[in-house]
């Protein structure tokens, strides 16, 4: 496991270059089976992209602790889709179990080899770029894009104009409240994932649309809290100097609305302290050992 971690990218580096690559490549067209009631399985930021993926439509979600007691308690479902960008980890148990079960699954994954494909029955696979193990920017985003068809040269100029805005420093804040449009309040736990990695314990993030915001979430203040609005008007939240603004146009869906959020946890990440690029290695030695596969801090 040799690597340089000063060679290693920032978050935002990253979007710009997932974008880039879904403006060079197609990706898939995203024909599903039309199942009634789908179980739509996935860990982490995969179980989010398929709840975006899925999210008109009556589907079942689960992760791989909990699918066994859908698919006993959830009347109605006939079919099972599986999201994993490694088809590996969990992923080939959870297949295996499926069809067991005689119950049809799909995979979306972006690795040809993927060792869960063995046990389904149709497979999409997403083009990705090398990243560092965890980030799954481009996997995650071309999933969604698939669906959403937003043009990623949009993406890229949205990104840029974002960049303009974010002269000040985000260093001098511990902890950073992320406020959403209700449209895309599925994003939230995307982002506070990405502060959960690239973070830790370090910096405290929260995330919320304006709604859940007026339920007694900033009762206690803090001076070091900045309030990051992502489309969304109005200062009725936090002391205006603690406030930063992006706006977009309407024609914005899930795909470029999570590269915004990302790109600007990129930022912050590069106005702090290479946490995540000093400790990647020991969790990759870690994981290694925790799923009995072999893990590296390069994702290829």
């Amino acid at each position: 496991m040799i690597f340089d971690k000063k060679e290693l990218p920032d978050l935002d580096e990253v979007v710009v270059q997932a974008m880039e690559l879904f403006a060079r490549e197609k990706l898939p067209v995203l024909k599903l089976p039309k199942f009634r009631r789908p179980l739509v399985v996935g860990s982490g930021n995969a179980l989010v992209t398929g709840k975006i993926l899925f999210n008109d439509s009556d589907a079942v979600f689960a992760d791989e602790g909990n699918y066994r007691n859908k698919l006993e308690n959830v009347k109605g479902i006939d079919g099972a889709v599986l999201i994993s960008a490694s088809g590996g980890k969990h992923a080939p148990i959870i297949a295996r179990d499926l069809r067991r079960r005689k119950l049809k699954c799909v995979l979306l994954t972006n690795n040809d080899d993927a060792p869960a494909k063995e046990f389904t029955e149709e497979v999409f696979i997403f083009p990705k770029n090398v990243e560092p193990y965890t980030y799954n920017v481009s996997t995650y985003l071309g999933m969604i894009i698939a669906k959403t068809r937003e043009n990623p040269r949009k993406v890229l100029h949205l990104l840029r104009e974002a960049k303009k805005k974010m002269s000040r420093s985000f260093g001098n804040y511990d902890s950073y409240y992320i406020l959403v449009p209700e449209k895309f309040h599925l994003a939230r736990d995307m982002f506070l994932t990405k502060f959960d990695e690239l973070f830790g314990s370090k910096i405290f993030a929260r995330a919320f649309t304006i709604e859940q915001s007026k339920h007694a979430k900033t009762v206690v203040p803090s001076k070091k809290e900045m309030f990051v609005y992502l489309g969304v008007r109005g200062e009725v939240f936090g002391k205006h100097k603690d406030h930063f603004h992006v706006g977009f146009s309407g024609g914005l869906d899930y795909g470029g609305f999570i590269s915004l959020g990302y790109y600007i946890i990129g930022h912050i990440q590069r106005q702090n302290k290479p946490w995540f690029k000093d400790n990647i290695e020991n969790y990759a030695k870690f994981s290694s050992k925790s799923f009995g596969q072999k893990i590296e801090v390069i994702v290829r």
